[in-house]
């Protein structure tokens, strides 16, 4: 979960009160994230599931209406993503998930905004995976995810505060009219400055490629956040619910963590393999 201090988010909008909301509520969530997360296993692979079928039903309720039928296949889709892990051929996991997209699309009642819809099911269940594959292994796992967190927590946060005080041009006015350019450097140094940090507590030697990366999740994750904005401005909502107090939906706080744990998993695969993508991840 995102911790969500960010420029265009509601508490830029409604004041230090609703602020004051969203720190006490980023208080609650964050140290449970994380105790589950350091748990792993069936432990953390559930609270992921839980928090994928919220996704695909704030995704649906946006994009299809809340039609019920897109909600299931959302949901199963996600499910499936995320218990694949435990599955002796989990490889199949990916053509049925596929099959599931292709139906989902070819049932969707209003095409008018076709990109979206063709984005729904991979949106939503890519993070699902790649949250799950990477805290599956047992040497890596928690760092890394403990990694990404940190990049995206701490990128979001300086790009705040960047943004407030340093103000300038604008990011993508079209989209996200709060956002600056100043936000989006603060995001890449804060990106940095997490993954780094937990490279060192864990006693990583690898910290100069745990700042290439963190920079880089830094970067992506104003890019999640703009992808989610895009969407919300193109069906005309202003959050995708409002399950979190002070925060909105499950997807408003954690669209750059999505973007962020997809690229960690690719980075790792690219070195070593789905079973080991944590390891390729941390271990340079």
């Amino acid at each position: 979960m995102e911790p969500d201090t960010s420029e265009n988010s509601p508490a830029t909008k409604k004041g230090p009160s609703n602020l004051v909301v969203r720190i006490a509520a980023a208080a609650v969530m964050v140290p449970m994230v994380l105790l589950i997360a350091w748990y792993g296993g069936l432990a953390f692979t559930a609270f992921v599931a839980l928090l994928g079928v919220l996704m695909a039903f704030e995704w649906t309720r946006m994009a299809h209406k809340g039609d019920t039928v897109q909600l299931v296949l959302h949901a199963l889709a996600t499910l499936l993503a995320a218990f694949s892990i435990f599955l002796s051929t989990p490889q199949y996991v990916i053509f049925i998930i596929a099959a599931i997209w292709l139906v989902s699309v070819v049932l969707a009642t209003d095409k008018s905004n076709f990109k979206w819809i063709l984005l729904g099911v991979p949106y939503i269940t890519l993070p699902v995976f790649a949250l799950v594959w990477l805290r599956a292994d047992a040497a890596f796992g928690a760092i890394a995810v403990f990694s990404v967190f940190a990049a995206v927590w701490s990128a979001d946060s300086l790009a705040y505060f960047a943004g407030r005080g340093l103000g300038g041009p604008k990011l993508w006015p079209s989209v996200s009219p709060n956002k600056t350019w100043s936000g989006f450097f603060g995001a890449v140094a804060g990106g940095l400055l997490g993954a780094v940090l937990v490279f060192y507590i864990t006693g990583q030697n690898n910290l100069g490629m745990a700042a290439v990366l963190g920079a880089a999740i830094g970067g992506l994750e104003q890019g999640g956040d703009l992808l989610e904005s895009a969407a919300k401005r193109t069906f005309g909502i202003k959050d995708s619910g409002a399950i979190i107090p002070g925060h909105g939906g499950v997807l408003d706080r954690v669209d750059g963590l999505m973007v962020a744990v997809v690229f960690a998993l690719i980075v790792g695969i690219w070195r070593s393999d789905f079973t080991n993508a944590a390891a390729g991840f941390v271990n340079w």
